[in-house]
């Protein structure tokens, strides 16, 4: 029986560029952004025009993190307490957890069985509601028709914040993830397409949002320094009233980050290759269905999605334990607890969600899997063998003996 004995979150090492100029930041000691030798330009400054020009945005600023670049841009549309913000029911805890993070209201919307947000329940929730946000999260690399959901948005009147930490470097229809919406948000955790263990953008053309998101993150006085902002006059008449919350990156993420932007067109490449290798694998197996890419979409498949339509929970949960028992590692989003990074929205019960019936039944059968570029084609073709196999097997398994072998993979555990 084949089994695969590799890892499914080593990363690929830092580029040799950014370890040297980490060590040169380490060396001359500052780290602060705002902390620089005369002439000198800091490495945060440096790596915000870059990824500005990288996206085709006007302006950028480079935060501590994913979850607090979308705090922030939140803050920086004056969103107020209790105010409904719209976000996809299929999404990752930090996304509501920015909205409840600056005393907002999540709003779920459901899920679509292709995994992006429901555009006409997404009009209904914004009539409802009156929302005036929509958090849009691309979760897992998967892009709704952003022409029809701009336009949408635009006869709802509802400002699109993009949460595009699963798509940076994709696009739709040749246009860039994060230049739909008024504001877009990325992140740089270690799983993302860039890799500073932690780290967010927030990128903009609207110079008062942008002028307002650099306040929030701690420039104090010091906002003349930044380069992918707006000129200082933009600050005059806001720099008194917008609060401090500092979450600045500092030099050395952005010295380590910085060679990641060139590679980030070639890792998309390497990624999708590992992405059809395993879809190819898993074509037409039976009881397992495959998630459409739409032409339109160019996308980076740093993971991998499919579901399980009609399978009951036993039936689940005894393939990602068969799965898991030959080395891969897969997640479950229908399993009844969080576990490690996964959850619902049905366990955020800060947010009091309603019940989304659709959302329910997408999630009960979905399964992911992350696809790191340690990964090679070979290893690729191998997980997608265990999974068809397991696949087969346990689909067309007795009831009966699932049961009790989920019995005793309970007693193991």
């Amino acid at each position: 029986m084949e089994r695969y004995t590799g890892s499914f979150t080593q990363q690929e090492p830092i580029p040799e560029a950014g370890i040297e100029a980490a060590i040169a930041v380490l060396r001359h000691g500052r780290l602060h952004r705002y902390n620089t030798a005369p002439d000198e330009i800091a490495e945060t400054a440096l790596l915000e025009e870059e990824f500005a020009a990288y996206l085709g945005a006007r302006y950028c600023l480079a935060v501590a993190s994913g979850g607090y670049a979308m705090a922030t841009a939140l803050r920086a549309l004056t969103v107020r307490a209790a105010e409904p913000v719209l976000t996809n029911a299929f999404t990752l805890a930090p996304v509501p957890g920015a909205i409840a993070a600056v005393g907002a209201r999540p709003v779920f919307v459901e899920t679509t069985a292709d995994l992006t947000i429901d555009l006409d329940h997404l009009a209904a929730m914004a009539r409802s509601t009156g929302a005036r946000l929509l958090m849009l999260s691309h979760m897992r690399g998967h892009l709704a028709d952003m022409p029809r959901l701009m336009a949408l948005c635009d006869d709802l009147g509802v400002t699109v914040i993009e949460d595009c930490a699963h798509t940076m470097g994709a696009a739709w229809g040749g246009i860039p993830s994060g230049r739909f919406g008024k504001v877009a948000c990325f992140s740089m955790q270690t799983y993302k397409h860039m890799n500073a263990g932690e780290g967010g953008f927030i990128t903009t053309d609207d110079a008062d949002l942008a002028a307002r998101a650099v306040l929030l993150s701690g420039s104090y006085m010091l906002y003349p320094r930044h380069r992918a902002a707006p000129p200082a006059e933009v600050y005059d008449y806001i720099r008194l009233d917008v609060p401090n919350i500092s979450g600045r990156m500092d030099n050395l993420r952005a010295a380590i980050l910085r060679p990641q932007i060139a590679m980030l067109d070639d890792r998309r490449s390497r990624w999708n290759a590992l992405y059809r290798t395993i879809e190819a694998g898993l074509a037409a197996t039976p009881g397992l269905r495959l998630i459409p890419r739409p032409v339109a979409e160019t996308y980076v498949a740093s993971s991998f999605q499919f579901t399980l339509p009609g399978w009951d929970d036993s039936r689940v949960r005894a393939f990602v334990a068969r799965c898991g028992a030959r080395g891969v590692e897969l997640k479950w989003f229908g399993a009844p607890d969080p576990v490690a990074f996964t959850s619902r929205y049905d366990h955020w019960r800060y947010a009091n969600p309603d019940p989304l019936p659709q959302t329910d039944r997408v999630l009960a059968g979905l399964i992911d899997m992350r696809l790191p570029l340690t990964f090679s084609p070979d290893d690729a073709a191998l997980i997608a063998r265990i999974i068809r196999a397991e696949a087969l097997l346990v689909g067309q398994a007795d009831a009966g003996a699932l049961q009790g072998a989920a019995a005793l993979m309970r007693l193991a555990d």
